[in-house]
């Protein structure tokens, strides 16, 4: 066979190859939008899919960014020419859509009798050309004239912005649907301020943590270097760096979460601290596996953890206690116990403390790394505790190895 017959063969093997994958892709992708059923299954899916592409742009509040985001979606739910977002002020956050040469005309008016309290409709004044001029830009009319179906965005009882769904002929169906799209907006915003207040909780319980270690562990930390000044100066300066490096660690203020490795290294020198003043009291066994180190944790959720075994499990009993730490991996987990052999507690007194009834102030570090835990990784994830009077107490927190949406 010639070599020009040849590859004219292999040219049409290779069309025919890929015309025939580019088929079977089509197929396949009706074959699922098939799969939907009717008609109507089809257009719940659409409008759901599209709340949920608009919602997820709004998880931030009602910004620029996010109602630029989220506007071509809220127009695909309401199928209009047009759709315009505004914050509370009146100020324009996002247009999507025709723009008609008298658009800033209909914000004006929007503006003057949207945004009070109610839905309502603003007619087109003059009537729509049939045609487009040539050069303009895809999707700007000049000439055109458009009205809008508009209703108020509300958080609260208080209006946050206003929605306009803009039309050639705006009615009664537009302006109820528009409404209805409004009130979902501000369910969105609502849970936009929830997850702010929660971010807002979190800080603040790190805050106390920090507030917690501040005048009690400092205290007893600076005595115990001041006790070391005489008789020991070399002693005395190298609790100072230590010291330096546990509370430049504790009082940082940038990052929600840390490796297990810093953590257990802040642990250290904050054991360090504590043995200067209690001495040959206090023991310590560490087990701690190598592979769950680089593990994220959340800041400041061990060392609250030591230090309540410490406080009430060493001062409160006579003679030597031991503390003994262990990290480990189980299944994708991986697992941090703390536990000692002081004075134990009541274990309904424990859950009291756990569910915030306890007001004598003890133990507070204990439920804050609980509600820290529970908010981050769920109800299920927050600290096991295992405690009888005169037994210890045992600590234990489980956090996943894999955490994509955490960064240090």
């Amino acid at each position: 066979m010639p070599d020009s017959a040849l590859l004219l063969a292999i040219a049409v093997g290779v069309v025919t190859l890929a015309v025939a994958a580019v088929t079977g892709v089509g197929l396949q992708i009706l074959r699922s939008f098939r799969e939907l059923g009717s008609d109507a299954e089809r257009a719940t899916y659409q409008t759901l899919h599209s709340a949920a592409l608009a919602g997820g742009h709004l998880r931030l509040g009602l910004t620029s960014d996010g109602a630029a985001r989220a506007a071509r979606h809220l127009r695909a739910l309401l199928g209009c020419e047009a759709i315009a977002l505004l914050d509370a002020d009146g100020r324009l956050l996002a247009w999507d859509g025709t723009e008609p040469q008298d658009r800033e005309a209909l914000l004006a008016r929007a503006r003057a009798d949207g945004r009070p309290s109610r839905p309502l409709l603003l007619k087109p004044t003059g009537r729509m050309p049939a045609g487009r001029r040539r050069g303009t830009r895809r999707g700007h009319l000049p000439g055109t004239t458009l009205g809008a179906a508009t209703a108020p965005v509300r958080v609260d009882g208080e209006t946050a912005g206003l929605l306009l769904a803009v039309s050639p002929s705006p009615g009664a169906g537009l302006l109820r649907a528009t409404t209805e799209v409004a009130s979902w907006l501000g369910s969105q915003l609502e849970l936009a301020e929830l997850e702010r207040s929660r971010t807002m909780l979190v800080e603040a319980e790190l805050k106390a943590l920090r507030a917690q270690i501040s005048p009690h562990f400092i205290y007893n930390s600076l005595n115990a270097i001041a006790s070391f000044i005489n008789t020991d100066p070399a002693r005395a300066r190298e609790l100072v760096l230590e010291f330096a490096d546990f509370t430049r660690y504790s009082f940082r203020r940038h990052g929600d979460f840390t490796t297990l490795a810093e953590e257990l290294r802040s642990i250290d020198r904050y054991l360090l601290l504590e043995r200067a003043r209690f001495g040959e009291r206090l023991h310590l066994s560490l087990t701690i596996a190598p592979e769950v180190l680089s593990t994220i944790v959340p800041f400041l959720s061990l060392q609250p953890l030591v230090e309540n075994a410490v406080r009430h499990g060493l001062e409160s009993r006579t003679g030597t206690g031991t503390i003994t730490i262990k990290a480990y991996e189980e299944g994708g987990d991986a697992v941090v116990s703390v536990e000692d052999d002081g004075v134990g507690m009541d274990p309904e007194r424990l859950r009291a403390l756990l569910a915030g009834q306890d007001g004598g102030g003890h133990h507070v570090g204990l439920r804050n790394v609980d509600l820290r835990l529970r908010q981050v990784y769920g109800e299920g994830r927050g600290l096991v505790v295992e405690t009888a009077p005169g037994e210890g107490t045992l600590v234990t927190l489980r956090v996943p190895k894999s955490q994509p949406r955490h960064e240090v």
